[in-house]
C-alpha cells in the first residue's frame, strides 16, 4: 500500500476544532475573564434567528409619584411603556494556508501551528472590534453624559490626570449606580503611570491567574485604546465597565458547504496541484453594548466594519444612563 501523507483533515476535525476555537477564545480573553463581556444563551439564540439587526424590545421602568389614599378621590392610572434595543450581527472571516514543501523544509507542520494559534488570533481581533465599538458608543450624542473630559490646558496635574481622586469622580457619572462599575480598560502608558504611583494591585481570578486591579476594578491593558493630542499633550481615553456590559452571542449551528470539508464556520480545502492546504475560519456573532442600539446610520455592506462601529452616528442610547454600565474618561497621565 502506498504511503499517504497526513492531510489537513487528519490533523484538524472541523466540527471539533470550531468549538475548540470559540471556547479557547473565551478562556484567553481578558475582556471575558474580567466579566465585561458575557456570553449568554439568550444572545446565542438571537444570533441564530437570522437578519442583520436583532431587535430586543424591553419594558421601561415605572414612573410617577404615589398618591395619598383618601375618601371620594379617584386614583390616576399610569401606564408602562416600552423601548427597543438593537444589536448588529457581525460576520468576520480569515483564511490561512501552507505549502507542503514549507513543512518539509521546516521539519514541522505549519498547518498544525496555525491551528494552535487561531484562538489567540480571534482574541486580538475581538478586542479590536470591542474597542472600535466603544469609540463609536461614546462618540454618540446620547452618551455625552457618560464621558468625563479631564484633559485640558496641556498641563498634567491632580485634576487633569487619572488618579485615585479623579477616578472616584468618574465613577460618579453613574451617580448611585457607581457600584455597577467593576472593570477598567486603559492604555499601557496609563497603566505604567499608575504603577509608578503604586496604585496597581494584583488579584487572582477564579483559576488563580493574576488579574491587575485599579481601585478595586479589574484591568484590561491595550495599546489600541484611543489617544489624541489635546493642547499639545497626549490625552488618553480610559473606559469603565459593569459586569456583562457587553453581551456576546455566537452562532455555531452547522452550515454544510457543497463539496467542502467541514462547514461554513470551519472549512478545509486542499489543492493537490500546488500542494497547498487551506483553512477557512468564519465567525457569526454579536458583541453588543447593552442599552445602546446600533442604528446602521452609515454602513456600506451587509454588516459593519470596525471603522463603522467606531462612528458615533451609528449608535443611540435607549436605556437610562445608569443602566448602561459604561463610562469613559479622557485624561492626561501623571
Amino acid at each position: 500500500m502506498a504511503n499517504l501523507p497526513t492531510r489537513l483533515a487528519d490533523v484538524i476535525v472541523p466540527e471539533v476544532f470550531r468549538d475548540y476555537v470559540i471556547e479557547r477564545t473565551a478562556e484567553l480573553s481578558e475582556l471575558v475573564r474580567s466579566g465585561i463581556i458575557v456570553r449568554t444563551d439568550e444572545f446565542d439564540a438571537l444570533v441564530r434567528q437570522g437578519g442583520e439587526l436583532i431587535q430586543m424590545p424591553f419594558w421601561k421602568d415605572l414612573t410617577g409619584d404615589d398618591e395619598i389614599v383618601t375618601t371620594n378621590q379617584t386614583t390616576s392610572v399610569g401606564k408602562i411603556t416600552t423601548g427597543k434595543d438593537q444589536a448588529q450581527r457581525l460576520l468576520r472571516k480569515k483564511a490561512w494556508g501552507a505549502e507542503d514543501i514549507a513543512g518539509i523544509l521546516a521539519g514541522s507542520d505549519p498547518m498544525k501551528a496555525i491551528g494552535d494559534l487561531v484562538a489567540a488570533y480571534w482574541v486580538r481581533r475581538f478586542q479590536v472590534t470591542v474597542l472600535a465599538m466603544l469609540k463609536g458608543v461614546f462618540a454618540a450624542a446620547s452618551m455625552s453624559s457618560a464621558v468625563s473630559a479631564l484633559a485640558s490646558g496641556g498641563v498634567a496635574n491632580d485634576s487633569t490626570t487619572l488618579n485615585g481622586m479623579t477616578f472616584v469622580d468618574v465613577t460618579g457619572l453613574l451617580g448611585d449606580a457607581a457600584g455597577k462599575l467593576t472593570g477598567v480598560a486603559m492604555h499601557s502608558a496609563t497603566e505604567r503611570a499608575l504603577r509608578k504611583l503604586d496604585m496597581i494591585d494584583y488579584v487572582p481570578d477564579s483559576q488563580g491567574r493574576p488579574l491587575k486591579s485599579f481601585q478595586g476594578h479589574a484591568m484590561i491593558v491595550d495599546d489600541t485604546m484611543p489617544t489624541r493630542s489635546v493642547d499639545g499633550r497626549t490625552a488618553y481615553t480610559t473606559y469603565l465597565f459593569g459586569p456583562g456590559a457587553i453581551a456576546h452571542g455566537e452562532n455555531t449551528n452547522p452550515k454544510p458547504v457543497d463539496g467542502g470539508i467541514g462547514d461554513w464556520y470551519q472549512e478545509l480545502a486542499r489543492n493537490a496541484n500546488t500542494g497547498v492546504s487551506e483553512m477557512y475560519n468564519r465567525r457569526d456573532f454579536i458583541l453588543h453594548p447593552r442599552g445602546v442600539k446600533f442604528t446602521q446610520g452609515s454602513m456600506a455592506l451587509e454588516t459593519p466594519s470596525n471603522d463603522e462601529l467606531a462612528t458615533g452616528t451609528n449608535w443611540e442610547r435607549v436605556y437610562e444612563q445608569k443602566n448602561v454600565r459604561m463610562v469613559a474618561v479622557e485624561h492626561y497621565n501623571a
